[in-house]
This record gives C-alpha cells, sequence and structure tokens, in this order.
C-alpha cells in the first residue's frame, strides 16, 4: 500500500518520516515524535491527524506502567497493519500461498524445515558482526544481524534481563497463518546466543512490537523455549 497523502504533495515525505519513526522506535507520543524529527508539536499533530484517517496509525491509552504526572497522560501512536504494509510486504499474498501449497504436499515438517531454513542467516551471520563490533554485547550483535534484514531490532532493559525489541517484522502478515516462522526465530535467537530466551510478543499477534526475553539468571529447569534446532524435534518425534 501507499500511503495515500503520496497524492498530496509537499507532506508526504514529511508524514512517511513520522511513520518510519513510529515504525523504528515503536509506539510514540506526539511530543516524542516531535523531538525525534525536529519538528513542531502541531506539525506531527496535523500528520498524526492525516495518518489515522488513511487507517496507517491508531491512537492508544498508555501503558498502565508508565510514569504519570497530573492531568491526562498522553496518548501514543503505533502503526496499524494497514500502515505495515506500506513497509517492504509487497509478497505477503504469494507467499501464504505458497506455504499452504507446501504444507499440503510436504505437511507441517516440510512447514518447520522451510522456516529453519529461512532463518538460517542469523547463525551465518551472527559470529561475523560479533567479530567485527567485539564492542558489542552478544544481544546487541544479534540486533544488528536482525536489523540488517530489515527488523529495526534493539536492546532495552527489562525486568529480569535485556529484551530484543523488533519493531518490524517482514514477515508478520505470513507468521499470523504461519507460527512456525516465529519459532523458528526464537530457537535460532536461543542458539546464537547460548541461553533460553522467551518470546513474549509478537507483531504477528497484533503486538506493537516482537518482544524476546532474555534472562540474566539461568533458566535450565524451564521449559519455555529450548534452544534444540527445529531439525533435532524431529529426530526426537
Amino acid at each position: 500500500m501507499e500511503f495515500e497523502g503520496a497524492r498530496s504533495g509537499g507532506d508526504q515525505p514529511t508524514r512517511q518520516r513520522v511513520a518510519r519513526s513510529i515504525l523504528v522506535d515503536g509506539p510514540s507520543t506526539a511530543a516524542a515524535l516531535a523531538q525525534r524529527l525536529a519538528l513542531t508539536p502541531a506539525a506531527v499533530r496535523r500528520h498524526l491527524d492525516q495518518l489515522v484517517e488513511e487507517g496507517a496509525v491508531e491512537a492508544r491509552e498508555p501503558s498502565t506502567t508508565a510514569v504519570r504526572g497530573r492531568g491526562r497522560p498522553a496518548k501514543v501512536f503505533a502503526l496499524t497493519s494497514v500502515g505495515r504494509d506500506s513497509f517492504d510486504q509487497q509478497y505477503d499474498d504469494l507467499a501464504v500461498q505458497a506455504l499452504r501449497f507446501l504444507r499440503e504436499t510436504g505437511g507441517e515438517k516440510a512447514v518447520r524445515e522451510f522456516a529453519g531454513r529461512r532463518v538460517a542467516f542469523i547463525q551465518e551471520r551472527f559470529g561475523e558482526v560479533a567479530e567485527q563490533h567485539p564492542e558489542l554485547s552478544p544481544v546487541e550483535s544479534l540486533a544488528r544481524v536482525l536489523t540488517d534484514e530489515g527488523y529495526a531490532a534493539a536492546v532495552r532493559d527489562g525486568p529480569v534481563g535485556e529484551q530484543l525489541c523488533q519493531q518490524h517484522c517482514p514477515v508478520s502478515h505470513v507468521a499470523h497463518e504461519f507460527p512456525q516462522l516465529c519459532e523458528a526465530e526464537t530457537e535460532a535467537f536461543a542458539a546464537v546466543l547460548g541461553s533460553h530466551v522467551q518470546r513474549l510478543a509478537t507483531i504477528a499477534h497484533g503486538d506493537g512490537v516482537c518482544t524476546t526475553c532474555i534472562p540474566t539468571v539461568p533458566a535450565a529447569s524451564t521449559s519455555t523455549t529450548p534452544s534444540t534446532s527445529i531439525e533435532e524435534k524431529e529426530k526426537v518425534r
């Protein structure tokens, strides 16, 4: 999809900057967007109103965990599925059809094998990035790999460790029907980091950000997300 504002002239580049800032940095208030983009709050609100009218952005109530001052808390603005469609998802329908055919002809095992092969770039590139950027932590190296592939990933501190946040997912619409893609991705994270990881949220299931928790305390006794590969699982079955 192309933003409707493309037909309205000079405002479009700035409107795209607003939308991309939300994509990269996550749901944001108008004030935060104005500061990041060096725009006036009035200008940002005008672009947000247009994006909301087009269905590309929606206003949400702030998180209950956010620190609140006096008065009504500012709303945050997040991309909708329509807004995400404008960022590199033109081939979703074809991909879904191909995976449906693969499932019909090869079964669920074939879909899982495909999902594992698709995320092979994570293990292939992780060591290279870690070697080239020794100043990065393992999770930061993983975020760099994902960002290079269009996931707009970043690392944040979480309640029990680090959180890997992916503001964009190039295959989110496909993963909605085929969660094997998310499962394989999570297993690849655990494999390269050599630790337990826990997927907390995914764009494919309606969350604003794909969030994966990497606890600082070893979780050997948990069984949420093992680091075994899809192929190893199949051998056990």
